[in-house]
């Protein structure tokens, strides 16, 4: 492995709370509430409007993505990632902080951390213990709508760390990468339905290996340390030495293996954009594996 000095992916929720308090937030410093939940469940947007980090503006991932594409999830276009973001008020120089609402500590901000990497940008952490920890451990919030003056953004896509179907399909031969899907054991098996899925069965792409992405975080929210998460890639005889691609159902849980790995010194694990949610419909049946009955392999 590369040894090289990686940006902090992870800051505390004192850290920002002092950033805030100090008058840090700025063109510097943005702060986003990633959060999304299942229709019919809880609704982010509404509830940013109730409260929010002082000075955090809303990621809207259903907005910023490929509206076109009949997958959940893809990543937009440079240009429409950059116009997204610097609308936000984020340059190339703008340390960006990601937090997300969900009771689990952090669901979709590790997804918006990997977004900035991504399309070229790397001074972009996660909030550790996300804003469940924050409002336990009594910081402020607020109300009040939050209005960066628009900054310009440009984003350059880096391969590396995006896969495609074909290269995965390519890899069920050649082998060069490890697999890893980050859904929950039963939709892995199949024994398990997706949820408010319509069409599309659970199971897995052929030679994965399953790390449930919950396995990463504590009890109370925060992301284990890089000692317990190197063990836990190592129980699954994960090798961080070697190309890793990550994987799930629409490519947003899988950044939280890329976030993990991350944090054992690894910076290059690609995201399966598509993941299952693409693989189910397009790949050949000998290569989903399920123990539901809807699938024979």
């Amino acid at each position: 492995m590369v040894h090289q000095v990686l940006y902090r992916a992870l800051v505390s929720t004192k850290w920002l709370a002092e950033s805030i308090r100090t008058g840090k937030l700025g063109p510097g410093l943005r702060v986003l509430d990633a959060s999304w939940y299942s229709p019919g469940t809880r609704e982010a947007r509404k509830e940013y409007l109730e409260r929010h980090v002082p000075g955090a503006s809303f990621f809207d991932i259903e907005e910023c993505r490929d509206t076109a594409s009949p997958y959940e999830m893809m990543l937009p276009s440079e240009a429409g990632f950059a116009d997204y973001v610097g609308r936000l008020g984020i340059s190339n120089h703008t340390h960006v902080v990601v937090y997300d609402g969900d009771h689990l500590g952090s669901f979709y901000a590790p997804r918006v951390w990997w977004m900035f990497r991504v399309f070229g940008h790397r001074t972009v952490s996660v909030l550790n213990g996300g804003l469940r920890n924050w409002l336990k451990e009594g910081h402020p919030v607020t109300s009040e709508p939050s209005r960066p003056e628009p900054a310009v953004f440009k984003a350059t896509l880096d391969r590396s760390l995006l896969k495609n179907y074909e290269q995965v399909l390519e890899n069920l031969e050649s082998k060069r990468f490890q697999l890893v899907d980050s859904r929950s054991q039963g939709r892995f098996l199949g024994t398990e339905p997706e949820p408010d899925a319509v069409g599309l069965d659970s199971g897995h792409i052929r030679g994965s290996v399953n790390m449930p992405f919950m396995d990463f975080l504590t009890e109370d929210g925060f992301e284990k340390s890089p000692e317990e998460l190197r063990a836990l890639f190592q129980t699954k005889k994960v090798d961080l030495s070697q190309p890793l691609i990550a994987t799930c159902r629409k490519g947003v849980t899988a950044c939280h293996v890329a976030l993990a790995a991350y944090l054992c010194g690894k910076p290059d694990v690609a995201v399966y954009d598509g993941s299952w949610s693409e693989w189910f419909r397009r790949a050949p049946p000998e290569s989903r594996v399920s123990q539901g009955k809807s699938e024979k392999a």
